[in-house]
C-alpha cells in the first residue's frame, strides 16, 4: 500500500497517491481504476473520502467517470485535446472552437537556448528538438507554431514516421506523458519576413502570439510552444465566470 503523507487533508493524501500511480502508469490512459470500494480498502480510507479524491481527478480532466460504469484515466484522443487546448474561434461564435488542420511538421535536434532551459527547467546546453508546423483554418495558413521539448523526455520524436495533428496525444500514447495543464501568455507582435512567407501576411501586420508551457502530471516542464496567430479572421476564445 502506499504511503499516505499525513499533512494534508485526507482526501488530497489519496489524490495525491492516485495520480502518482496515473503518472507511474499503473493505469493506462481509458483504463478503468479499481472501484471505490476497492481503493477504500486498499488505502484505509472510506469510500466517501475515495470518492472526494476522484472527484478531484475529474475535475481536473485527469479522469472521466461514467454513472454506473466506473472511473477511468482520461485519454488525449485527437478530439479531446484540440477541444481542451485549442482557443481559436470565429468572431461571435459563442465559444465554438475552430478545428485547425496541420502541415507537415520539420524537427530538428539542437541545444536549448538559455530562455528555453529557464522555461523547462532543464540544464544548460541540454539537447531538445524544435518542431515547427503551419495550422490551417479552413484551408487558410493562420498559426505559425514552434514547440520546444526536452529530448530525454521523448527520446527519438523527431524520427516519428508522422506527427499527429495534436502532439499531446502522442506524448501520452507513446512517451507516457500526460499533459494535464497549460500556461499561457499572449502578446501582440508584428508580423516578420518569416511570417509572411509562412502566413502570407505582409510584414508590420498585427499578429497573436501565444507563449504556452505545457505541464505533465507529474509536474514535469514538458513543451514550450510559441504560436503566432493571424486573426483577421479568428479571435483568442476563453470562458470566464
Amino acid at each position: 500500500m502506499d504511503p499516505i503523507p499525513d499533512f494534508q487533508p485526507l482526501y488530497k493524501q489519496v489524490y495525491h497517491v492516485l495520480v502518482r500511480r496515473i503518472a507511474e502508469g499503473q493505469w493506462r490512459p481509458a483504463e478503468a481504476l479499481p472501484s471505490e470500494h476497492a481503493l477504500a480498502a486498499e488505502l484505509r480510507v472510506s469510500q466517501g473520502t475515495v470518492r472526494k479524491a476522484l472527484d478531484a481527478l475529474a475535475a481536473e480532466n485527469l479522469v472521466v467517470r461514467y454513472q454506473g460504469k466506473g472511473t477511468y484515466v482520461a485519454e488525449h484522443t485527437q478530439e479531446h485535446s484540440l477541444f481542451r487546448f485549442f482557443r481559436l474561434a470565429r468572431p461571435g461564435a459563442e465559444g465554438e472552437h475552430v478545428i485547425p488542420e496541420s502541415t507537415e511538421a520539420s524537427c530538428k535536434r539542437r541545444a536549448a537556448t538559455a530562455a528555453e532551459s529557464t522555461k523547462l527547467h532543464l540544464s544548460r546546453g541540454a539537447t531538445v528538438v524544435e518542431i515547427k508546423r503551419v495550422r490551417l483554418i479552413d484551408g487558410v495558413p493562420t498559426v505559425s507554431e514552434k514547440s520546444v521539448v526536452p529530448l530525454q523526455l521523448f527520446p527519438e520524436i523527431d524520427h516519428q514516421d508522422a506527427l499527429p495533428n495534436t502532439l499531446y496525444s502522442l506524448y501520452q500514447s507513446v512517451y507516457g506523458v500526460n499533459i494535464v495543464l497549460a500556461k499561457e501568455e499572449l502578446s501582440a507582435v508584428l508580423a516578420t519576413k518569416a511570417d509572411e512567407k509562412d502566413l502570407g501576411i505582409k510584414p508590420g501586420s498585427p499578429l497573436l502570439r501565444i507563449e504556452r508551457i505545457a505541464m505533465s502530471i507529474n509536474g514535469e516542464r514538458a513543451e514550450l510552444r510559441t504560436s503566432r496567430c493571424d486573426t483577421r479572421n479568428i479571435v483568442y476564445a476563453i470562458d470566464v465566470s
